[in-house]
């Protein structure tokens, strides 16, 4: 399973935050820094409303969501790259997971402190991005050092290695992230062998006050995020207010629902964080509905017919002969699979086929 980490300056809301996705109190939120010391782990379902309607259609009572990990990892200070607060913990911590969530304050409040005096959502960015780039920069130099012998040697590999990383020193040396410099697909493989820190997806939690949330854009802080993410880091946002979703929970649904509507808001923020992630992560779902059950399957965006079997069962990929499509869209409008095979809709299609999110699926596999 693909993890994200939650990351952020102390006293931004990132526990608070964690403690709403995973609906529970797992991490303890205070008010003074390194509150988080071992970062917790949880694993968050992903809300989809499409997985109800083929509840009703496939006449089941069992549903199984897909779901991804979060993690809660310790506050990040200037001069973490130099092992200043927790920053070797930190770091550590963030080179285990696939994509960031980077929760930034966006809110005033005299009561919860700020370790750098105020509130500045952009300076905050920048203080963890470049603790991000200096160790990256550590880790490209190592690795130079290590790859200019075989290099200078005739060694082919090497020497497209040594390339990539002669062009990020001075792209990081700009304090730009390793994840927006400009790559042909090869490179895009050897970057990722780097394990570069800025390498790494990022979105950014928007976190205001409660009064915001219903006009969250308004926020001059989201303001200035939006603007500088796109600019910058070539990166989304979602606001969120993670004292609103920690009130939700203990609350049923139902009763959840309520409390966003008397806010004036109509969906949790916390849901769409989440499917914001899983997009984050290069995920995208498949189905399988029948009376046993609905299943969400996860896979990559990509992926072609043999590869999405292969995540129901090893043996579905390696003796795959068809797949029974059809969409959700043309399911959920046509009500029944009879009625999408009579209309055209429900279609066999082979192993070079590419998985589209929301396609329905059943697999015809040999011995």
């Amino acid at each position: 399973m693909l993890k994200a980490g939650i990351v952020g300056l102390p006293n931004v809301g990132k526990s608070t935050l964690f403690n709403a996705l995973t609906r529970s109190r797992k991490a303890e939120a205070a008010n003074y820094p390194f509150c988080t010391i071992d970062p917790n782990v949880g694993v968050v379902v992903v809300p989809d409303e499409r997985m109800y309607v083929l509840q009703k259609i496939a006449k089941t009572t069992v549903i199984i969501p897909a779901a991804i990990e979060f993690v809660d990892i310790a506050g990040l200070v200037a001069g973490a790259s130099k092992g200043e607060g927790l920053g070797n913990q930190f770091l550590a911590n963030i080179r285990e997971v696939d994509a960031i969530v980077h929760v930034v304050r966006c809110f005033e409040d005299s009561d919860v402190i700020h370790t750098m005096g105020g509130v500045d959502p952009v300076r905050d960015i920048d203080i963890v991005t470049t603790e991000l780039i200096l160790s990256d920069l550590d880790n490209v130099q190592k690795r130079i050092d290590k790859t200019q012998k075989k290099a200078k040697s005739g060694d082919k590999e090497a020497q497209a290695e040594l390339t990539l990383l002669e062009r990020l020193v001075p792209h990081l040396n700009a304090n730009k992230p390793a994840n927006i410099l400009p790559v042909q697909e090869e490179e895009a493989k050897l970057l990722k062998l780097f394990q570069l820190l800025s390498g790494k997806p990022v979105l950014y939690a928007c976190n205001v006050a409660e009064s915001d949330l219903v006009n969250a854009e308004a926020n001059p802080f989201v303001k200035k995020v939006a603007e500088f993410v796109k600019a910058h880091h070539d990166a989304a946002y979602v606001p969120i207010s993670a004292r609103i979703e920690s009130e939700l929970i203990d609350l049923p649904p139902e009763e959840a629902k309520a409390f966003l509507k008397d806010l004036g808001v109509d969906d949790s923020g916390v849901s769409s964080l989440i499917r914001s992630t899983y997009g984050l992560l290069g995920l995208m779902t498949y189905f399988t509905a029948g009376e046993k059950e609905v299943r969400a399957w996860t896979i990559r965006k990509g992926w072609k017919a043999p590869q999405a079997a292969g995540v129901i069962h090893t043996d579905f990929e390696k003796n795959f002969i068809k797949a029974e499509i059809v969409s959700y869209e043309d399911l959920a409008r046509l009500g029944s699979i009879a009625a999408a095979r009579d209309a055209g809709k429900y279609r066999l299609e082979g192993k070079e086929y590419v998985f589209a999110d929301g396609d329905v699926a059943i697999f015809r596999f040999g011995n």
